[in-house]
Protein backbone atom coordinates (compact mmCIF):
# COMPACT_ATOMS: atom_id res chain seq x y z
CA UNK A 1 0.00 0.00 0.00
CA UNK A 2 2.65 2.34 1.16
CA UNK A 3 4.74 1.89 -2.74
CA UNK A 4 1.05 1.99 -4.54
CA UNK A 5 0.58 5.43 -2.69
CA UNK A 6 4.17 6.95 -3.62
CA UNK A 7 3.63 5.73 -7.17
CA UNK A 8 0.04 6.96 -7.37
CA UNK A 9 1.41 10.71 -5.81
CA UNK A 10 3.92 10.75 -9.09
CA UNK A 11 1.36 9.83 -11.76
CA UNK A 12 -0.84 12.50 -10.32
CA UNK A 13 2.08 15.18 -9.34
CA UNK A 14 0.39 15.40 -6.29
CA UNK A 15 1.41 15.01 -2.54
CA UNK A 16 -1.28 14.29 0.27
CA UNK A 17 -3.63 16.83 1.00
CA UNK A 18 -2.22 17.96 4.34
CA UNK A 19 -4.72 19.21 7.60
CA UNK A 20 -5.85 22.50 7.80
CA UNK A 21 -5.59 24.53 11.12
CA UNK A 22 -7.65 27.86 11.55
CA UNK A 23 -6.94 29.65 14.53
CA UNK A 24 -10.14 30.34 16.89
CA UNK A 25 -8.29 32.47 19.94
CA UNK A 26 -6.01 35.07 20.17
CA UNK A 27 -6.12 36.23 23.56
CA UNK A 28 -2.95 35.94 26.53
CA UNK A 29 -4.08 33.27 28.99
CA UNK A 30 -5.65 29.47 29.29
CA UNK A 31 -8.25 27.43 26.54
CA UNK A 32 -9.61 25.01 29.43
CA UNK A 33 -12.39 23.04 27.54
CA UNK A 34 -14.49 23.35 24.41
CA UNK A 35 -16.93 21.33 22.21
CA UNK A 36 -18.95 21.70 18.82
CA UNK A 37 -22.49 23.04 19.95
CA UNK A 38 -25.26 20.99 18.23
CA UNK A 39 -25.75 23.06 15.01
CA UNK A 40 -21.85 22.42 14.19
CA UNK A 41 -20.61 26.26 13.75
CA UNK A 42 -21.20 26.98 17.23
CA UNK A 43 -18.16 26.34 19.35
CA UNK A 44 -18.51 26.61 23.26
CA UNK A 45 -14.86 27.09 25.16
CA UNK A 46 -13.78 27.83 28.57
CA UNK A 47 -10.56 30.04 28.65
CA UNK A 48 -8.87 31.94 31.55
CA UNK A 49 -7.45 35.04 29.56
CA UNK A 50 -5.10 38.09 31.10
CA UNK A 51 -4.95 36.55 34.42
CA UNK A 52 -8.90 37.17 34.58
CA UNK A 53 -11.64 34.38 35.82
CA UNK A 54 -12.36 31.40 33.80
CA UNK A 55 -15.62 32.12 31.51
CA UNK A 56 -17.50 30.39 29.19
CA UNK A 57 -16.98 31.88 25.61
CA UNK A 58 -18.97 31.56 22.52
CA UNK A 59 -17.51 31.89 18.87
CA UNK A 60 -18.25 30.95 15.16
CA UNK A 61 -16.12 28.04 13.35
CA UNK A 62 -15.66 31.42 11.03
CA UNK A 63 -14.09 33.58 14.43
CA UNK A 64 -12.53 35.52 15.24
CA UNK A 65 -15.00 37.44 17.67
CA UNK A 66 -16.02 35.39 20.75
CA UNK A 67 -18.29 36.41 23.31
CA UNK A 68 -18.95 35.68 26.92
CA UNK A 69 -21.95 34.02 28.16
CA UNK A 70 -22.12 35.79 31.72
CA UNK A 71 -20.81 32.83 33.86
CA UNK A 72 -17.49 33.05 35.57
CA UNK A 73 -15.60 30.39 37.30
CA UNK A 74 -17.57 27.62 35.93
CA UNK A 75 -15.82 24.55 34.12
CA UNK A 76 -18.14 23.24 30.86
CA UNK A 77 -17.54 19.52 30.75
CA UNK A 78 -20.58 18.61 27.67
CA UNK A 79 -22.83 19.74 25.45
CA UNK A 80 -26.37 18.25 25.04
CA UNK A 81 -27.71 17.47 21.43
CA UNK A 82 -30.46 19.79 22.65
CA UNK A 83 -27.70 22.54 23.23
CA UNK A 84 -28.11 22.46 26.78
CA UNK A 85 -24.65 22.61 28.78
CA UNK A 86 -23.30 20.33 31.46
CA UNK A 87 -21.17 23.09 34.34
CA UNK A 88 -19.24 22.70 37.01
CA UNK A 89 -19.82 25.49 39.19
CA UNK A 90 -17.79 26.61 42.18
CA UNK A 91 -14.55 24.49 40.71
CA UNK A 92 -11.94 23.42 42.58
CA UNK A 93 -8.79 21.70 42.69
CA UNK A 94 -8.12 18.63 44.87
CA UNK A 95 -5.24 18.91 46.86
CA UNK A 96 -2.01 17.48 45.34
CA UNK A 97 -3.85 15.96 42.61
CA UNK A 98 -4.88 16.58 38.70
CA UNK A 99 -8.51 16.30 39.90
CA UNK A 100 -11.01 19.41 39.69
CA UNK A 101 -14.12 19.10 41.23
CA UNK A 102 -17.54 21.56 41.71
CA UNK A 103 -21.41 21.03 41.38
CA UNK A 104 -22.78 19.81 38.53
CA UNK A 105 -25.31 21.68 36.97
CA UNK A 106 -27.29 22.39 33.44
CA UNK A 107 -27.68 25.67 31.32
CA UNK A 108 -28.95 26.33 27.97
CA UNK A 109 -26.40 27.59 25.57
CA UNK A 110 -29.15 30.46 24.46
CA UNK A 111 -28.67 31.60 28.32
CA UNK A 112 -30.37 31.39 32.10
CA UNK A 113 -29.80 30.56 35.21
CA UNK A 114 -28.14 27.25 35.92
CA UNK A 115 -29.96 24.32 37.51
CA UNK A 116 -28.25 22.77 40.33
CA UNK A 117 -28.01 18.43 39.84
CA UNK A 118 -25.25 16.91 42.02
CA UNK A 119 -22.52 18.01 44.32
CA UNK A 120 -18.62 16.75 44.66
CA UNK A 121 -18.88 15.91 40.90
CA UNK A 122 -15.13 15.80 38.79
CA UNK A 123 -16.77 15.43 35.18
CA UNK A 124 -19.66 14.80 32.87
CA UNK A 125 -20.87 13.95 30.06
CA UNK A 126 -24.93 14.13 28.07
CA UNK A 127 -25.36 10.72 26.73
CA UNK A 128 -26.85 10.86 22.69
CA UNK A 129 -30.58 11.77 23.56
CA UNK A 130 -29.59 14.56 25.41
CA UNK A 131 -31.46 12.97 28.28
CA UNK A 132 -29.04 11.08 30.79
CA UNK A 133 -25.16 12.03 31.91
CA UNK A 134 -22.40 10.12 32.84
CA UNK A 135 -20.54 11.60 36.01
CA UNK A 136 -16.81 10.72 37.69
CA UNK A 137 -16.94 11.59 41.14
CA UNK A 138 -15.39 10.27 44.81
CA UNK A 139 -17.62 8.71 46.98
CA UNK A 140 -15.71 6.80 49.64
CA UNK A 141 -12.26 7.39 48.78
CA UNK A 142 -13.10 5.79 45.42
CA UNK A 143 -13.28 7.53 42.27
CA UNK A 144 -16.29 6.19 40.38
CA UNK A 145 -17.70 6.47 36.80
CA UNK A 146 -21.80 6.31 37.02
CA UNK A 147 -24.06 6.10 34.25
CA UNK A 148 -27.03 6.57 34.46
CA UNK A 149 -26.18 8.52 37.83
CA UNK A 150 -25.81 6.13 40.85
CA UNK A 151 -25.04 3.40 38.58
CA UNK A 152 -21.54 2.49 39.36
CA UNK A 153 -19.63 0.92 36.02
CA UNK A 154 -15.74 1.31 37.22
CA UNK A 155 -14.28 2.78 40.47
CA UNK A 156 -10.96 3.02 41.45
CA UNK A 157 -8.31 4.47 44.08
CA UNK A 158 -6.47 6.67 40.92
CA UNK A 159 -8.97 8.53 39.50
CA UNK A 160 -11.22 8.79 36.09
CA UNK A 161 -10.88 11.59 33.73
CA UNK A 162 -12.47 12.82 30.21
CA UNK A 163 -15.24 10.38 30.24
CA UNK A 164 -16.91 10.54 26.74
CA UNK A 165 -20.22 8.19 25.81
CA UNK A 166 -19.89 6.55 22.92
CA UNK A 167 -22.10 7.67 19.74
CA UNK A 168 -24.31 4.18 19.63
CA UNK A 169 -24.46 4.97 23.29
CA UNK A 170 -22.91 1.37 24.54
CA UNK A 171 -19.23 2.20 25.54
CA UNK A 172 -17.75 5.07 27.98
CA UNK A 173 -14.34 5.80 27.14
CA UNK A 174 -12.07 7.15 29.22
CA UNK A 175 -8.27 8.45 30.46
CA UNK A 176 -7.57 6.22 33.41
CA UNK A 177 -5.29 7.63 35.59
CA UNK A 178 -3.29 5.06 38.53
CA UNK A 179 -1.80 7.81 41.03
CA UNK A 180 -3.91 10.85 41.92
CA UNK A 181 -0.76 12.77 41.67
CA UNK A 182 0.08 12.21 37.92
CA UNK A 183 -1.21 12.75 34.93
CA UNK A 184 -0.15 9.44 33.53
CA UNK A 185 -2.02 6.67 32.43
CA UNK A 186 -4.40 4.54 30.37
CA UNK A 187 -7.47 4.69 27.76
CA UNK A 188 -10.02 2.40 28.66
CA UNK A 189 -13.32 1.59 27.87
CA UNK A 190 -16.56 0.39 29.98
CA UNK A 191 -19.71 -0.98 28.85
CA UNK A 192 -22.87 -0.59 30.30
CA UNK A 193 -22.69 -3.88 31.91
CA UNK A 194 -19.20 -2.86 34.01
CA UNK A 195 -16.84 -4.43 32.14
CA UNK A 196 -13.91 -2.26 31.45
CA UNK A 197 -11.50 -3.13 29.23
CA UNK A 198 -7.90 -1.03 28.63
CA UNK A 199 -7.40 0.06 25.05
CA UNK A 200 -3.35 1.55 25.11
CA UNK A 201 -1.17 2.73 27.45
CA UNK A 202 1.23 3.17 29.82
CA UNK A 203 1.13 7.06 28.81
CA UNK A 204 3.68 9.36 30.85
CA UNK A 205 0.94 12.24 30.31
CA UNK A 206 -2.61 12.24 28.78
CA UNK A 207 -5.17 14.46 28.59
CA UNK A 208 -7.80 14.42 25.69
CA UNK A 209 -10.08 12.34 24.16
CA UNK A 210 -13.59 12.34 21.80
CA UNK A 211 -14.91 9.57 19.72
CA UNK A 212 -14.47 9.29 15.91
CA UNK A 213 -17.04 10.64 13.55
CA UNK A 214 -17.77 7.41 12.83
CA UNK A 215 -17.24 6.20 16.45
CA UNK A 216 -15.39 3.10 15.51
CA UNK A 217 -12.17 4.86 17.17
CA UNK A 218 -11.60 6.70 20.46
CA UNK A 219 -9.15 9.40 19.53
CA UNK A 220 -7.01 10.89 22.25
CA UNK A 221 -4.21 13.27 23.24
CA UNK A 222 -0.69 11.62 24.87
CA UNK A 223 2.58 11.11 24.95
CA UNK A 224 5.26 8.61 25.61
CA UNK A 225 8.42 9.34 27.75
CA UNK A 226 10.21 10.68 24.20
CA UNK A 227 7.84 13.60 22.80
CA UNK A 228 5.02 15.94 23.23
CA UNK A 229 1.61 14.96 23.38
CA UNK A 230 0.41 13.45 19.84
CA UNK A 231 -3.12 12.39 18.55
CA UNK A 232 -3.89 9.04 18.70
CA UNK A 233 -6.67 6.69 17.61
CA UNK A 234 -7.55 3.24 18.88
CA UNK A 235 -9.83 0.74 18.38
CA UNK A 236 -11.91 -1.08 21.18
CA UNK A 237 -10.36 -4.09 20.51
CA UNK A 238 -6.68 -2.10 20.69
CA UNK A 239 -5.53 -1.28 17.63
CA UNK A 240 -3.77 1.55 18.23
CA UNK A 241 -2.67 4.26 15.49
CA UNK A 242 -0.62 7.97 15.83
CA UNK A 243 -2.85 10.26 13.59
CA UNK A 244 -1.24 13.45 13.97
CA UNK A 245 1.90 14.69 15.98
CA UNK A 246 3.64 18.25 15.67
CA UNK A 247 6.02 20.03 17.83
CA UNK A 248 5.24 20.53 21.81
CA UNK A 249 1.76 19.81 23.38
CA UNK A 250 -1.76 19.53 21.44
CA UNK A 251 -4.85 18.48 23.71
CA UNK A 252 -7.83 17.16 21.54
CA UNK A 253 -11.23 18.97 23.01
CA UNK A 254 -13.55 17.41 20.57
CA UNK A 255 -14.37 15.84 17.25
CA UNK A 256 -17.37 16.89 15.24
CA UNK A 257 -19.54 14.47 13.29
CA UNK A 258 -18.31 15.98 10.11
CA UNK A 259 -14.45 14.89 11.01
CA UNK A 260 -13.22 18.81 11.98
CA UNK A 261 -11.64 19.01 15.28
CA UNK A 262 -11.45 21.64 18.13
CA UNK A 263 -7.84 21.20 19.50
CA UNK A 264 -5.82 23.25 21.89
CA UNK A 265 -1.97 24.14 21.05
CA UNK A 266 -0.58 24.31 24.68
CA UNK A 267 2.62 25.88 26.10
CA UNK A 268 2.47 24.19 29.76
CA UNK A 269 5.00 24.86 32.59
CA UNK A 270 5.39 24.53 36.00
CA UNK A 271 7.81 26.90 38.48
CA UNK A 272 9.05 26.41 42.09
CA UNK A 273 9.70 29.36 43.79
CA UNK A 274 11.20 29.92 47.11
CA UNK A 275 12.64 31.90 50.18
CA UNK A 276 15.49 30.31 52.06
CA UNK A 277 16.58 30.92 55.43
CA UNK A 278 17.44 34.46 56.10
CA UNK A 279 16.51 35.81 52.70
CA UNK A 280 14.00 38.95 52.18
CA UNK A 281 13.41 37.77 47.90
CA UNK A 282 11.88 35.04 46.72
CA UNK A 283 13.90 32.92 43.57
CA UNK A 284 13.12 30.68 41.40
CA UNK A 285 14.18 26.97 42.21
CA UNK A 286 12.60 24.86 39.56
CA UNK A 287 15.53 22.95 37.52
CA UNK A 288 14.41 21.81 34.38
CA UNK A 289 10.93 22.36 32.25
CA UNK A 290 8.45 20.13 34.80
CA UNK A 291 9.69 20.38 38.45
CA UNK A 292 7.71 20.06 41.31
CA UNK A 293 8.90 21.02 44.97
CA UNK A 294 7.96 17.14 46.96
CA UNK A 295 9.83 18.23 50.42
CA UNK A 296 12.40 20.52 51.88
CA UNK A 297 14.51 19.67 55.00
CA UNK A 298 13.49 21.32 59.00
CA UNK A 299 16.64 23.93 58.16
CA UNK A 300 14.80 25.85 55.08
CA UNK A 301 18.25 25.06 52.86
CA UNK A 302 17.67 21.98 50.70
CA UNK A 303 14.17 21.36 48.48
CA UNK A 304 13.39 17.97 47.04
CA UNK A 305 12.28 18.47 43.32
CA UNK A 306 11.01 15.84 40.62
CA UNK A 307 10.94 16.39 37.10
CA UNK A 308 8.56 14.35 34.99
CA UNK A 309 8.78 15.77 31.56
CA UNK A 310 11.07 15.71 28.84
CA UNK A 311 13.38 17.15 30.44
CA UNK A 312 13.60 14.36 32.74
CA UNK A 313 11.22 11.48 33.09
CA UNK A 314 10.78 11.17 36.29
CA UNK A 315 14.11 12.11 37.85
CA UNK A 316 14.97 13.22 41.28
CA UNK A 317 16.92 16.43 42.17
CA UNK A 318 18.31 18.36 45.07
CA UNK A 319 18.88 21.87 45.26
CA UNK A 320 20.48 24.46 47.60
CA UNK A 321 17.20 26.98 48.61
CA UNK A 322 19.92 29.79 47.95
CA UNK A 323 19.89 28.94 44.05
CA UNK A 324 22.97 26.37 44.06
CA UNK A 325 22.90 24.34 41.35
CA UNK A 326 20.52 21.40 41.65
CA UNK A 327 21.96 17.71 41.74
CA UNK A 328 20.14 14.57 39.85
CA UNK A 329 20.12 11.70 42.38
CA UNK A 330 18.76 9.06 39.89
CA UNK A 331 15.49 8.32 38.81
CA UNK A 332 11.78 8.50 40.09
CA UNK A 333 9.23 9.61 41.78
CA UNK A 334 10.75 11.67 44.85
CA UNK A 335 8.82 11.88 47.91
CA UNK A 336 10.67 12.87 51.48
CA UNK A 337 14.28 13.51 52.19
CA UNK A 338 15.08 11.42 55.23
CA UNK A 339 15.67 13.48 58.92
CA UNK A 340 19.36 13.22 58.11
CA UNK A 341 19.51 14.35 54.84
CA UNK A 342 21.28 11.34 53.60
CA UNK A 343 18.32 9.88 51.43
CA UNK A 344 15.58 10.64 49.08
CA UNK A 345 12.49 8.12 49.40
CA UNK A 346 11.17 7.70 45.97
CA UNK A 347 8.60 5.48 43.75
CA UNK A 348 8.78 4.08 40.29
CA UNK A 349 6.97 5.96 38.00
CA UNK A 350 4.24 6.36 35.97
CA UNK A 351 3.24 2.88 37.39
CA UNK A 352 4.41 3.82 41.70
CA UNK A 353 4.28 -0.01 42.30
CA UNK A 354 7.77 0.41 43.77
CA UNK A 355 9.61 2.38 46.85
CA UNK A 356 12.95 3.14 47.28
CA UNK A 357 15.47 4.81 48.15
CA UNK A 358 18.13 7.35 46.98
CA UNK A 359 20.98 8.43 48.19
CA UNK A 360 21.93 12.05 47.99
CA UNK A 361 25.47 11.50 48.61
CA UNK A 362 27.96 7.99 47.85
CA UNK A 363 25.79 5.03 48.03
CA UNK A 364 23.78 2.61 46.22
CA UNK A 365 19.97 2.62 45.66
CA UNK A 366 18.00 0.36 48.18
CA UNK A 367 15.15 -0.95 46.78
CA UNK A 368 12.17 -2.17 49.52
CA UNK A 369 10.57 -5.10 49.16
CA UNK A 370 8.01 -5.73 46.16
CA UNK A 371 4.03 -5.73 47.35
CA UNK A 372 1.05 -5.92 45.49
CA UNK A 373 -0.05 -2.55 45.96
CA UNK A 374 0.42 1.06 44.15
CA UNK A 375 1.92 4.26 46.41
CA UNK A 376 0.85 7.14 45.72
CA UNK A 377 2.80 9.35 48.41
CA UNK A 378 5.24 9.03 51.03
CA UNK A 379 6.92 10.59 54.05
CA UNK A 380 9.62 9.53 56.39
CA UNK A 381 8.83 9.39 60.68
CA UNK A 382 11.53 11.54 62.58
CA UNK A 383 13.04 8.28 63.92
CA UNK A 384 14.44 7.55 60.14
CA UNK A 385 13.85 4.20 60.60
CA UNK A 386 9.91 3.86 59.35
CA UNK A 387 7.76 5.74 57.20
CA UNK A 388 4.63 6.49 55.92
CA UNK A 389 2.84 5.82 52.43
CA UNK A 390 -0.40 6.14 51.00
CA UNK A 391 -1.38 2.83 49.39
CA UNK A 392 -4.11 1.03 48.01
CA UNK A 393 -4.04 -2.77 47.45
CA UNK A 394 -5.75 -4.18 44.04
CA UNK A 395 -9.29 -3.50 44.22
CA UNK A 396 -9.40 -1.51 47.38
CA UNK A 397 -9.88 1.97 48.88
CA UNK A 398 -6.89 4.45 50.00
CA UNK A 399 -5.30 4.12 53.58
CA UNK A 400 -2.15 4.86 55.58
CA UNK A 401 0.36 2.19 55.81
CA UNK A 402 2.82 2.04 58.93
CA UNK A 403 6.51 0.46 56.89
CA UNK A 404 9.36 -0.22 58.83
CA UNK A 405 12.60 0.06 57.19
CA UNK A 406 14.33 -3.06 58.64
CA UNK A 407 11.53 -5.29 57.02
CA UNK A 408 8.07 -6.56 57.60
CA UNK A 409 4.81 -6.03 55.96
CA UNK A 410 3.33 -2.42 56.06
CA UNK A 411 0.31 -2.21 58.85
CA UNK A 412 -2.38 0.04 58.02
CA UNK A 413 -3.17 3.07 60.82
CA UNK A 414 -6.44 4.41 59.16
CA UNK A 415 -9.49 2.96 58.12
CA UNK A 416 -9.65 2.85 53.91
CA UNK A 417 -11.49 5.55 52.39
CA UNK A 418 -8.67 8.23 53.33
CA UNK A 419 -8.52 11.09 51.37
CA UNK A 420 -5.43 11.64 48.73
CA UNK A 421 -2.86 14.18 50.23
CA UNK A 422 0.49 13.60 51.76
CA UNK A 423 0.92 12.83 55.13
CA UNK A 424 1.69 15.34 57.59
CA UNK A 425 3.58 14.06 60.75
CA UNK A 426 3.89 15.60 63.86
CA UNK A 427 7.31 16.48 64.80
CA UNK A 428 7.42 13.78 67.61
CA UNK A 429 6.12 11.26 65.24
CA UNK A 430 3.07 10.50 67.03
CA UNK A 431 0.62 11.57 64.83
CA UNK A 432 -0.33 12.25 61.11
CA UNK A 433 -2.96 14.60 59.87
CA UNK A 434 -5.21 13.47 57.30
CA UNK A 435 -8.28 13.45 55.56
CA UNK A 436 -10.84 11.38 56.55
CA UNK A 437 -13.86 9.78 54.54
CA UNK A 438 -16.09 12.39 55.53
CA UNK A 439 -13.93 15.01 54.26
CA UNK A 440 -12.67 16.75 57.26
CA UNK A 441 -8.91 16.53 59.14
CA UNK A 442 -8.72 14.05 61.76
CA UNK A 443 -5.24 13.20 63.50
CA UNK A 444 -4.35 9.45 63.22
CA UNK A 445 -2.23 7.89 65.97
CA UNK A 446 0.67 6.22 64.80
CA UNK A 447 0.94 3.47 67.24
CA UNK A 448 -1.53 3.28 70.28
CA UNK A 449 -4.58 5.53 70.55
CA UNK A 450 -7.63 6.93 69.44
CA UNK A 451 -8.31 9.42 65.83
CA UNK A 452 -9.63 12.52 66.65
CA UNK A 453 -10.93 15.29 64.52
CA UNK A 454 -8.87 18.78 64.40
CA UNK A 455 -11.52 21.37 64.86
CA UNK A 456 -12.18 23.74 62.22
CA UNK A 457 -10.66 21.76 59.53
CA UNK A 458 -11.82 20.22 56.50
CA UNK A 459 -11.41 19.82 52.61
CA UNK A 460 -9.91 21.92 50.75
CA UNK A 461 -7.71 22.85 54.19
CA UNK A 462 -4.57 21.01 53.34
CA UNK A 463 -2.50 20.19 55.74
CA UNK A 464 1.59 21.49 55.40
CA UNK A 465 3.99 21.24 58.33
CA UNK A 466 3.23 21.24 62.15
CA UNK A 467 5.40 23.76 64.04
CA UNK A 468 8.32 23.18 66.07
CA UNK A 469 6.24 23.30 69.36
CA UNK A 470 3.47 20.59 67.78
CA UNK A 471 1.08 23.12 68.84
CA UNK A 472 0.46 24.40 65.74
CA UNK A 473 -0.19 22.88 62.03
CA UNK A 474 0.76 25.14 58.78
CA UNK A 475 -3.05 24.73 55.94
CA UNK A 476 -3.99 25.99 52.87
CA UNK A 477 -6.92 25.92 50.95
CA UNK A 478 -6.35 24.33 47.90
CA UNK A 479 -7.77 25.47 44.57
CA UNK A 480 -7.45 28.90 45.85
CA UNK A 481 -5.60 31.17 43.79
CA UNK A 482 -3.60 33.19 45.78
CA UNK A 483 -2.70 30.64 47.79
CA UNK A 484 -2.99 31.80 51.42
CA UNK A 485 -1.38 29.89 54.23
CA UNK A 486 -3.12 29.74 58.09
CA UNK A 487 -1.65 28.70 61.30
CA UNK A 488 -4.26 26.93 63.30
CA UNK A 489 -4.44 25.99 66.87
CA UNK A 490 -4.97 21.75 67.03
CA UNK A 491 -7.08 22.18 70.33
CA UNK A 492 -9.40 25.22 69.69
CA UNK A 493 -9.06 25.12 65.54
CA UNK A 494 -8.47 29.10 65.30
CA UNK A 495 -6.61 29.94 62.30
CA UNK A 496 -4.41 32.80 62.10
CA UNK A 497 -3.30 34.00 58.41
CA UNK A 498 0.47 34.04 57.99
CA UNK A 499 0.91 34.61 54.20
CA UNK A 500 -0.17 34.87 50.26
CA UNK A 501 1.79 33.14 47.72
CA UNK A 502 1.66 33.56 43.85
CA UNK A 503 3.97 34.42 41.51
CA UNK A 504 4.17 37.88 39.90
CA UNK A 505 2.86 37.31 36.48
CA UNK A 506 -0.84 35.59 36.84
CA UNK A 507 -1.54 34.99 33.20
CA UNK A 508 -2.11 31.61 32.70
CA UNK A 509 -1.40 29.98 36.52
CA UNK A 510 -4.21 27.47 37.11
CA UNK A 511 -2.83 25.98 40.55
CA UNK A 512 -0.74 27.03 43.08
CA UNK A 513 0.83 23.96 45.18
CA UNK A 514 1.88 21.90 47.08
CA UNK A 515 3.27 24.30 49.27
CA UNK A 516 6.29 23.41 51.84
CA UNK A 517 7.17 24.91 55.06
CA UNK A 518 9.77 24.98 57.78
CA UNK A 519 8.74 24.41 61.25
CA UNK A 520 9.23 28.20 62.00
CA UNK A 521 7.56 28.83 59.31
CA UNK A 522 9.98 30.83 57.98
CA UNK A 523 11.67 29.63 55.14
CA UNK A 524 9.12 28.23 52.04
CA UNK A 525 8.55 26.59 48.57
CA UNK A 526 5.84 26.62 46.54
CA UNK A 527 4.87 25.15 42.86
CA UNK A 528 2.92 26.83 40.49
CA UNK A 529 1.43 25.67 36.94
CA UNK A 530 1.33 28.01 34.24
CA UNK A 531 -0.68 26.50 30.69
CA UNK A 532 -1.01 29.26 28.01
CA UNK A 533 -2.81 27.80 24.81
CA UNK A 534 -4.63 28.72 21.89
CA UNK A 535 -7.60 27.18 19.98
CA UNK A 536 -7.59 25.77 16.88
CA UNK A 537 -10.39 23.95 14.18
CA UNK A 538 -8.22 21.14 12.58
CA UNK A 539 -9.97 20.04 9.65
CA UNK A 540 -8.45 17.04 7.07
CA UNK A 541 -7.21 14.72 9.97
CA UNK A 542 -8.36 11.04 9.47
Amino acid sequence: MLLAGIFLGWQTGRAPAAPSFHRLTFRHGQVLSARFAPDGQTIVYVAAWDGGPKQIFTTSSKGPESRALGLPEVVMTSISSSGELAILLRPRKIAGTWMVQGTLARVPIAGGAPREILADVQAADWSPDGVSLCVVRNVGGRNRLEFPTGKVLYETAGYISHPRISPKGNLIAFLDHPSRADDGGSVAVVDLAGKKTTLAGVWLTESGLAWSPSGDEVWFTAAKVESGRALYGVTPSGRLRLIHREAGNVILHDVARDGRLLIAHEYQRSGVLGLGPGETKERELGWLNWPVAMDLSADGKTLLLTESAEGATYAAYIRPTDGAPAVRLGEGQGWALSPDGKWVLATNGPSFTRLFLLPTGVGEVKALPALPMNHHAAVWLPNGQRILFVGNEPGRNLRLYLQDLAGGVPRPITPEGIGFSVPCVSRDGRWVAALNPDQTIWLYPVEAGQPRPIRGLAAPDTPIQWSGDGRYIYVYRAGEIPAKVYRTDIETGGKQFLKELMPSDPVGVWAVGPILLTPDGRAYAYNYFRSLSDLSLVDGLK
